[in-house]
């Protein structure tokens, strides 16, 4: 069973955005499907790892069309991308060591975060940036 499905409500109507939004959910996705599989760790970090660049991707992405199109709230934006950032670099190096396993409650943390960022932060900016004309 999916963790997380792509509906509209998450639409933002900026199309680079959705589609990046949905590679994240489908990573997010894999990655549990990984851990009710049992797969080993290196499976688990390889994904993790897949994960971590795909969103470092998206990150900058979306903080390069705030430059382009001078988003006033871009610092307190890319403020949330650095926290989540930090926290998952932290967990990613913890797998690797093997200080750490994946968990229900790190797949609900990412869930969670990814659901509530996307609906609050990035549906604000939306407007704003669709009114640029950034697709």
């Amino acid at each position: 069973m999916a963790l997380m499905t792509w509906t509209e409500k998450y639409a933002t109507g900026i199309a680079s955005i959705d589609n990046q939004h949905k590679k994240l959910i489908d990573m997010l996705n894999s990655l549990q499907d990984a851990m009710l599989a049992g797969q080993g760790n290196d499976a688990i970090a390889k994904i993790l790892d897949g994960l971590v660049q795909y969103t470092v991707t998206h990150f900058a992405h979306e903080e390069k069309l705030f430059a382009t199109h001078g988003y006033a709230e871009a610092v307190a934006h890319k403020a949330e991308h650095d926290k989540l950032a930090k926290q998952v670099l932290e967990f990613q190096a913890q797998v690797k060591t093997g200080k750490t396993k994946l968990s229900a409650a790190v797949m609900n943390f990412l869930r969670d975060w990814l659901n509530n960022h996307i609906l609050g932060t990035d549906k604000k900016y939306a407007p704003f940036l669709k009114g640029k004309g950034a697709i």
